[in-house]
C-alpha cells in the first residue's frame, strides 16, 4: 500500500497523562487525539495491576463513543473512553497529504444532518462548500463522454426518479424507517441489481447507475440493499437537489474539529489510547472491561461504540443478544471501501468523473487547486485496482482525464484497517427489517452505538453516529437512575 496510511503518531504515549491544555496530533495532522477536557493515557505494551473504576467505560472513540461520552460526563458520570488506536476518530480520520489536509475516511457533510448542524453551531464551527465541478464524464455508448455538469445531473436526477420511485409511499417518515413496515417488506429484499432490472432501462442508463453505486457497495451491487440508499434520498427530500446535498459541505476546520470540541466539553471523560478491548463481562454489580494489555475497566454500564464489523472481535459474557450476533457474523460494513487521495501535476480542471461497475476506479471527485500547480482529486477504488502500483492508479485517473500525471497519491484501505475490517455501513438485502430496532438495545447494562445501527441517516454519516451515541447515551443514564 503506497504512503502506509496508518502512519506512527506524532507523539507516543506509554501510560503518560498529558496536560489539560495539550494536544496530540497524528503524524502533523489537525486530527485530534486527546483534548483540554478529556485526560488522555496510553496503554499499548504495559501491563496493569490495577483496575480504572468508573461509572461508565465507553469503548471506541469515534463520534459515536465520544458523543455518549461527552453527554454522560454533563450529566456528571465519571467515564473511561477505551479506544484501540493511537488517535481518536475510528473511520473518521483527518491527516496531511501532499502540504494539504484531507480526510481519510469520510469528508463531508450536510444542512440536512440536523444533529450534526446544531453541534457546529453549538460550537461555533463553519462549513465551506465543496469544489464545483467544471466538466463531468461519465459513461457513454462507447466508453466515456464528456458532458456538463448541468447535463450529467439533469440525467442522474432522471434515473434516480425512477430508482427511487415509491420511496415517499415507503419511506414517508425516513427518519422512522419502520414506519410503513409493511411496504419496506416489499423492498427491502432488493438489491441494487434486483431494482435496476426491475426498471428495464437501456444499457447506457444501466450503466450509469450501476456505475454510479458501485463505489458505495465495494463493487458488488449485488450484495447491498436498495433501501440503505433510498432512505438517504428519503432524508434528503426526495429530490436530486436534496440527494447533492448530502456531500456538499465540508468542515471548515476538518471532519474532527467537532470532535475536538466535544472532547473539551468532557472534563469527567479520560481517554485510554492504545488499549484495544478484548472482552466485555457483565457482572453482578455491572460490567468489566478488559483491554489486550490486562487492564480491566470497572464500570456500572458499559457503551460500545465501535463498528459492528468489530464486535465479533471482543467476547461478551454473556453472549450478544441474537439480533446484534447475526449482524456480526453478516457484517454491514463495505468490505472494499478505499479511498485514494491523488495529487495531479499541470493544469487541470475540476473534472468529476463516474465509471461503470467494472471500472477500475468507478468514481473520481475534484478538490483544491494546488498553490504551486496541480490538482487534489479524490478517488475510490473498484477491485481490479492495485492501489500500491502508481501507474495502476495514473491508468485510471487517465480513462476520465487523458494524459494526466500523477506526481504522489495515498490510499486508505479501510477493509484493511484491524481496527474497522471495512468502510461505511451499506446494509444487505433484509438487515433493515431484521435489525431494527432490536441492535439498538441494550443487553443487560452494556448499551451500543455507532453509525452502522441509526435508525436515520445509516451508515456513511456522522449524523448517524451522533444520533446512537445521544441515543446510548440516554440508555445508560435510564440505566443508572
Amino acid at each position: 500500500m503506497p504512503n502506509d496510511s496508518r502512519p506512527p503518531a506524532a507523539r507516543r504515549f506509554a501510560g503518560q497523562v498529558v496536560g489539560r491544555r495539550s494536544l496530540l496530533k497524528a503524524s502533523g495532522a489537525a486530527a485530534l487525539a486527546g483534548a483540554a477536557g478529556a485526560t488522555v493515557l496510553g496503554g499499548a505494551g504495559k501491563a496493569y495491576a490495577t483496575d480504572v473504576k468508573v461509572d461508565v467505560v465507553v469503548i471506541g472513540a469515534g463520534y459515536a463513543g465520544v458523543t455518549a461520552a461527552r453527554e454522560l460526563s454533563a450529566k456528571g458520570y465519571s467515564v473511561a473512553i477505551v479506544e484501540a488506536r493511537d488517535r481518536v476518530g475510528g473511520r473518521i480520520w483527518t491527516d496531511t497529504f501532499a502540504g494539504q489536509r484531507v480526510e481519510l475516511g469520510g469528508g463531508w457533510v450536510s444542512p440536512d444532518h440536523k444533529l450534526v448542524m446544531a453541534e457546529f453551531q453549538r460550537y461555533g464551527l463553519a462549513n465551506v462548500a465543496d469544489v464545483v465541478p467544471t466538466q463531468s464524464v461519465m459513461p457513454g455508448a462507447n466508453g466515456f463522454q464528456a458532458l456538463t455538469p448541468e447535463a450529467a445531473g439533469a440525467k442522474l436526477s432522471e434515473l434516480f426518479g425512477k430508482f427511487f420511485a415509491g420511496s415517499q409511499e415507503y419511506f414517508p417518515r425516513p427518519e422512522d424507517p419502520l414506519f410503513k413496515r409493511e411496504l419496506v417488506a416489499k423492498v427491502d429484499p432488493l438489491s441494487f441489481t434486483d431494482r435496476i432490472a426491475q426498471l428495464k432501462l437501456s444499457d447506457v442508463d444501466a450503466s450509469w447507475l450501476h456505475g454510479y453505486f458501485a463505489p458505495y457497495t465495494g463493487g458488488d451491487n449485488a450484495s447491498r440493499s436498495m433501501t440503505s440508499m433510498a432512505q438517504w434520498w428519503a432524508l434528503g427530500g426526495y429530490t436530486y437537489e436534496g440527494w447533492e446535498r448530502q456531500t456538499a459541505f465540508k468542515p471548515t476546520a476538518g471532519m474532527t474539529a467537532l470532535l475536538q470540541k466535544m472532547l473539551e466539553a468532557s472534563p469527567k471523560a479520560k481517554l485510554y489510547l492504545k488499549s484495544p478491548v478484548t472482552s466485555v463481562t457483565s457482572t453482578a454489580t455491572g460490567v468489566e472491561v478488559r483491554a489486550e494489555n490486562g487492564r480491566p475497566f470497572i464500570g456500572r454500564a458499559a457503551v460500545v461504540a465501535v463498528p459492528v464489523s468489530m464486535w465479533k472481535k471482543i467476547r461478551f459474557d454473556p453472549g450478544l443478544p441474537a439480533v446484534q450476533a447475526t449482524a456480526a457474523s453478516e457484517g454491514v460494513a463495505v468490505g472494499l471501501a478505499t479511498k485514494l487521495w491523488i495529487h495531479l501535476s499541470g493544469n487541470v480542471d475540476a473534472v468529476y468523473g463516474m465509471g461503470t461497475a467494472s471500472s477500475p476506479m468507478p468514481l473520481m471527485i475534484p478538490q483544491q487547486a494546488m498553490p504551486g500547480g496541480g490538482r487534489m482529486m479524490v478517488g475510490f477504488a473498484g477491485p481490479s485496482l492495485n492501489v500500491s502500483d502508481k501507474t495502476a492508479v495514473q491508468n485510471a485517473v487517465r480513462q476520465f482525464i487523458p494524459g494526466a500525471t500523477v506526481v504522489n497519491h495515498r490510499a486508505q484501505e479501510w477493509g484493511r484497517d484491524p481496527w474497522a475490517q471495512g468502510g461505511w455501513g451499506l446494509r444487505r438485502p433484509g438487515q433493515l427489517l431484521k435489525q431494527l430496532p432490536g441492535i439498538q438495545q441494550p443487553s443487560g447494562r452494556v448499551t451500543f452505538a455507532g453509525g452502522d445501527i441509526a435508525s436515520g441517516w445509516n451508515g456513511a454519516f456522522i449524523e448517524g453516529a451522533v444520533e446512537t451515541g445521544l441515543r446510548a447515551a440516554q440508555q445508560v443514564t435510564t440505566m443508572l437512575t
